[in-house]
């Protein structure tokens, strides 16, 4: 088969590769070809807000990533999931639009990554963004994705946010604008009921221009270069093949585990480990696969004394009147992720932003799926947002189809341990709050047992989870860095024509989840990629704690 020739050519169609796929093609000129290895989101467990731990837990639309074993975690190994289907991890995360905190993006300027501070990327959140609730000079009225809040109709929801006061922190109106540290409501990607991926937002309308190609069921294997220029890639497809040119760039867009993946077998990431597996070397890049991040977090669970929780919805009646509401009209329970309340706070005096991050969920149960509910309760996931741990993903073998070796090293740093112990104190503060007096039964999980230092970390050890949010494997600095893998162009460092767009390039993980400033790297990075001027910067100010230095709230 002749091979075929597109202007850009992007692997991967997640959250970033959705977005470059529609503003690459908005001009009706440009030829872009999609490829994907997953195949259709048209799935009701997709669709439908509240299904969204199915998904997660179907082969069919999860690549079911696993860790090496953790060290610090009792030698477990921890599920990874990632999105296998149009619209990558957003088709099948939990729909959370948290874009993180100003101070983040400081950081990012301040690492190497020039022109991504506040004010440069404010902009582009502005512009990915359509607010049910109207735009401001913090949110966007204009965009293509959708964000909403939720009814915040169970009383669990107000009971928190009055607990978070009553333990002496802040209400914040919105923590995507002016100020994310407090309590308030948490915004989802949902628009007239069903989840708002990147696929539903971007794609599906660029699919309809006829310059955008959209390949599924097809597993990039290679990048083809000709010197150091990337000039197409090779791809299997029903069991071929086939190679495809791209003219212009290409532009990688798997994700944290997939991405790094792709470079290496394709030659390019540090030298000694390509040779192990008898990768011949394009270009030695040490930083390809290091400097792996992740969220990690806990559910402090606690039984309710009313019957008010999600758990009376949880039987196989209540689940088919919910679907059955949903099918017709779109709203009630199956129309929310639940995550409707959250909160942000410092663990400690002298951290500058929050290191803390809370979702409330008026039911006690695994995030995933795994554990059903046995009883009414309600938790709060909870854990720190600026782990100092660092992990890498690293080939198996030359063989595409073999998975990538993942190891997050978590809690490998002593600071990390310190965080999860206030994660566990501060939160039992919260919750003996008077505000939950009439609703609190005893402590589920952690328990009552566990107090002291050593009995708080054998409870993480057993029971901390991944928050899903892998980042940072193919960071972005500057050619000085000797671990950057991209520019602050988002192109690889010492090659042409090659870039790399998504969550792998942040310089390092963002206070909260990690959609929302992926879907920002992807809009900002287009205007890079047509060599447009940038959207001018946005000078609004942000909240920073006056008392910072000297008090934990």
């Amino acid at each position: 088969m002749a091979d075929e020739t597109f202007d850009y050519v992007i692997v991967g169609a997640g959250s970033a590769g959705c977005v470059l796929a529609d503003r690459l093609t908005a001009d009706g000129q440009s030829k872009v070809l999609l490829l994907e290895y997953g195949g259709s989101d048209r799935s009701i467990f997709i669709q439908m807000p509240s299904a969204l731990s199915i998904p997660m837990n179907m082969e069919k639309y999860n690549w079911f990533y696993h860790t090496e074993p953790e060290p610090h975690l009792n030698g477990r190994r921890m599920h990874t999931p990632r999105g296998k289907v149009l619209g990558g991890s957003s088709s099948i995360n939990g729909l959370v639009y948290i874009r993180g905190n100003a101070q983040d993006f400081e950081g990012w300027s301040a690492r190497g990554a020039s022109g991504w501070a506040y004010r440069d990327v404010l902009p582009y959140f502005r512009r990915a963004e359509t607010r049910q609730e109207g735009g401001d000079e913090y949110r966007g009225n204009s965009g293509k994705l959708q964000t909403c809040y939720g009814t915040v109709s169970n009383p669990l929801h107000a009971a928190w946010l009055a607990a978070g006061a009553q333990a002496g922190y802040p209400r914040t109106p919105d923590v995507n604008g002016f100020q994310q540290e407090g309590f308030g409501r948490m915004d989802m990607t949902v628009a007239g009921g069903r989840r708002c991926s990147a696929a539903n937002a971007y794609l599906r309308p660029a699919m309809r221009r006829p310059n955008l190609k959209v390949l599924t069921h097809a597993l990039a294997t290679r990048i083809v270069f000709e010197g150091r220029r990337a000039a197409g890639i090779e791809y299997t497809r029903a069991g071929a093949t086939q190679r495809v040119n791209a003219t212009r760039e290409l532009i990688v867009c798997g994700g944290p585990i997939n991405s790094p993946q792709l470079l290496k077998l394709s030659g390019v990431g540090p030298a000694a480990e390509l040779r192990t597996h008898g990768i011949p070397v394009i270009h030695d890049l040490p930083g390809v696969g290091e400097n792996l991040q992740d969220h990690l977090e806990f559910y402090f669970q606690v039984a309710c004394k009313e019957p008010i929780t999600l758990y009376s919805s949880i039987n196989l009646w209540s689940r088919v009147l919910i679907g059955a509401r949903w099918l017709l009209r779109k709203d009630g329970l199956g129309a929310t992720n639940h995550f409707e309340t959250c909160g942000f706070i410092r663990s400690r005096s002298g951290v500058p932003y929050p290191d803390m991050q809370y979702h409330f969920l008026p039911m006690a149960v695994a995030y995933d799926g795994s554990t059903l509910a046995q009883e009414h309760g309600f938790q709060a996931h909870v854990g720190p947002m600026r782990s100092k741990s660092r992990g890498w993903v690293r080939l198996a073998s030359a063989n595409p189809l073999d998975k990538p070796r993942v190891l997050f090293n978590y809690l490998s740093e002593p600071d990390d341990w310190t965080e999860m112990r206030a994660c566990v104190r501060l939160t039992r503060e919260i919750f003996a709050q008077p505000a939950f007096d009439r609703y609190r039964g005893r402590e589920l999980q952690p328990g009552s047992g566990v107090q002291t230092d050593e009995q708080i970390d054998e409870f993480i050890r057993a029971k901390v989870e991944s928050a899903y949010h892998p980042s940072c494997s193919c960071k972005m600095g500057s050619s000085q860095d000797p671990m950057a893998v991209v520019d602050s162009d988002t192109r690889v460092h010492g090659l042409e024509g090659l870039r790399v767009v998504d969550s792998s390039i942040m310089p390092s993980v963002t206070t909260g989840n990690l959609n929302a400033p992926t879907i920002m790297l992807a809009e900002k990075a287009a205007d890079h990629i047509l060599g447009r001027g940038m959207l001018p910067a946005e000078n609004a100010p942000y909240y920073v704690a006056p008392n910072w230095r000297t008090a934990q709230r």
